[in-house]
């Protein structure tokens, strides 16, 4: 499940066991490197993708030995930092954002969610609450992080970077906390200031104002689709949720809740989040590659 990263010259693959790679366009390989052997729990797999920022490219590599956070130059292939985690295996893709002029690099995990320095590794906050096998990635918008799962038990939080210094479990960075409907698999979805998530991996869909965490509508039992791995995306005012048997929802949102437009079914499973370029949407399926587009 993990997803290539491009900065429109090369494409970066992270693969966990099977190593991280860089190729050009023609599908030439520029560099590699063989990171070792992942021991994810339960037998899941390995579904971190890397993260990009500029010349950067970081990897998650918690699993069930020595958990690590790795940087990497994309031009040659150098580690840049490594930074050792004391964590179990999760599957949630760092998120690189902007504060106060600084990038950091936020990781969910079990033991916190952390901000790193993403110049060299060093942490800059913490914060616990999420149970074990966090697989959801962080989100973000105007200085605030927001980050989720459901397994031992269901947690949402949304987190303040402005002043996030070292433990901030039980300080007023942590703006605000939900117990109940939180996503599992599929990530939360930030449109403006408008928060979805499914619940678990159903199809029970929650509209939150993510500045307070007050509820805006629903939740809402979407008819038309089942289990759902792939994460929520949004274009062209619409939001589009797939589940795995091949049926996507599609909607408007609005202030006071959702305008249903239809639901399309293709005939394959889908455990993959859509991809979004211009006008057209991408899906991958397990049995074939998409392209949806009005032309």
């Amino acid at each position: 499940s993990n997803s290539p990263v491009t900065d429109g010259k090369h494409l970066y693959a992270f693969f966990g066991s099977r190593g991280l790679y860089c190729l050009d366009f023609e599908g030439n390989m520029v560099w590699q490197k063989d990171l070792g052997r992942m021991e994810s729990r339960h037998a899941h797999g390995e579904g971190a993708s890397a993260a990009l920022h500029g010349e950067m490219l970081v990897v998650n590599w918690d699993h069930q030995k020595q958990s690590s956070l790795m940087a990497f130059n994309t031009r040659i292939g150098k580690q840049i930092w490594s930074v050792k985690r004391d964590e179990m295996t999760s599957w949630s893709t760092p998120l690189i954002v902007e504060h106060e002029g600084h990038p950091q690099v936020v990781v969910s995990a079990t033991g916190a969610v952390r901000g790193y320095d993403l110049k060299d590794g060093s942490l800059i906050w913490e914060c616990r609450g999420l149970s074990r096998n966090v697989v959801a990635s962080p989100v973000a918008a105007e200085g605030m992080v927001y980050v989720a799962n459901s397994y031992d038990w269901q947690a949402l939080m949304a987190i303040r970077l402005d002043g996030a210094k070292g433990d901030i479990t039980e300080t007023t960075n942590v703006v605000w906390k939900l117990d109940r409907l939180t996503p599992y698999v599929p990530s939360p979805l930030l449109v403006g200031r408008t928060l979805f998530f499914m619940r678990h991996n159903q199809n029970i869909l929650s509209m939150l104002d993510a500045r307070t965490g007050k509820n805006i509508s629903g939740p809402f039992r979407l008819g038309g689709i089942r289990e759902v791995f792939a994460s929520p995306v949004a274009a062209g005012g619409r939001v589009y949720i797939t589940d795995r048997s091949g049926n996507t929802i599609v909607f408007r949102h609005h202030d006071k809740g959702l305008d249903f437009l239809g639901v399309n079914h293709l005939d394959d499973h889908f455990s993959a989040s859509a991809a979004v370029v211009g006008k057209e949407l991408y899906l991958r399926g397990e049995k074939h590659l998409y392209c949806i587009a009005e032309n």
